[in-house]
């Protein structure tokens, strides 16, 4: 007999967003849900990231985009970004899978079908003055205009209870509904390769022409719940005020319909993301967002 591995438990029902809830991640682009892990997976997720960043990955990608966000003991102790961590490590990888965080997407995005678009674990330091600690204003479609879908989000899983004091993610509320300026090429470079008080400006404006106020709401998140916010949803982060570091994962989300799309920046070059120098092809030779291998399945109806 074979099992369905999208079957959810009672209980692992009544964790899922309500109709009400749906509404407020439609109007406002972000959502906080109820414990969507256990105590046990948390702690896995800890030891599997504290075993990474002593021994290194279970695998390593067969080839290093140009753009791999991907920290290094020679780079000291900054904020570290790893891109493909549920690839690169098995025990991480396994939890974020689980089901229940696809069921989750699914109803805030009203898709049938969830798979993962990419992963990055995230350390930051205690200490309140290294800079690369913040993270400016920024939405993350920028990076995806190879994509087709405009409902992908990101499920931002903690290690610990998060807020302001740690630098919690900080969403600008509602800021997915703008109608957004015309940008120059650089709107699809990496936040970090940005200076900040661009990206400042850039959300001013972007606020000044919707006629909008910029509304910054911190994230404030218990231990085994998650944020989950829309792919074209302001957000940031601030400086780690705590005494021990802050430590997460974003994974991001993508439709089942999603797919790749060429795209071309202000400068009429083609755009590009890693996967299109990681996943295979399709039968059209076009970069496959449904590679099982990068991009696996975690929920299906």
């Amino acid at each position: 007999m074979i099992r369905n591995v999208y079957v959810l438990t009672e209980e692992e029902i009544s964790l899922l967003p309500t109709d009400e809830e749906v509404k407020h991640y439609k109007k406002h682009g972000w959502y906080i849900s109820k414990p969507l892990l256990t105590e046990e997976e948390i702690t896995q997720l800890k030891n599997a990231s504290d075993y990474f960043y002593r021994r290194g990955p279970d695998r390593l990608l067969p080839s290093r985009p140009g753009n791999l966000a991907y920290w290094e003991k020679k780079d000291g102790d900054v904020q570290r970004h790893h891109d493909y961590i549920a690839y690169e490590s098995h025990s991480i990888g396994r939890i974020l899978k689980k089901p229940l965080i696809g069921a989750v997407a699914a109803k805030l995005s009203g898709s049938k079908e969830i798979r993962i678009y990419q992963s990055t674990m995230i350390y930051k330091p205690a200490n309140a003055q290294e800079l690369s600690n913040i993270v400016p204003w920024h939405f993350d479609k920028h990076y995806w205009s190879t994509s087709s879908s405009s409902e992908m989000l990101t499920a931002f899983i903690t290690f610990h209870d998060c807020t302001e004091e740690n630098g919690t993610i900080t969403m600008i509320d509602g800021s997915h509904l703008w109608e957004e300026l015309p940008h120059d090429s650089s709107v699809n470079n990496h936040f970090a390769k940005r200076e900040i008080a661009e990206l400042e400006e850039i959300l001013r404006a972007n606020a000044e022409h919707n006629h909008a106020q910029i509304k910054k709401i911190p994230m404030n998140i218990k231990k085994g719940q998650m944020s989950f916010h829309h792919c074209r949803i302001y957000h940031g982060s601030g400086a780690n005020l705590a005494e021990y570091p802050r430590r997460a994962i974003s994974l991001h989300l993508q439709p089942g319909d999603n797919h790749w799309v060429e795209s071309y920046n202000a400068d009429g070059d083609l755009n590009s993301y890693n996967h299109d120098f990681v996943v295979a092809k399709d039968s059209h030779g076009r970069p496959d967002y449904a590679d099982p291998e990068f991009c696996p399945t975690i929920w299906k109806e």
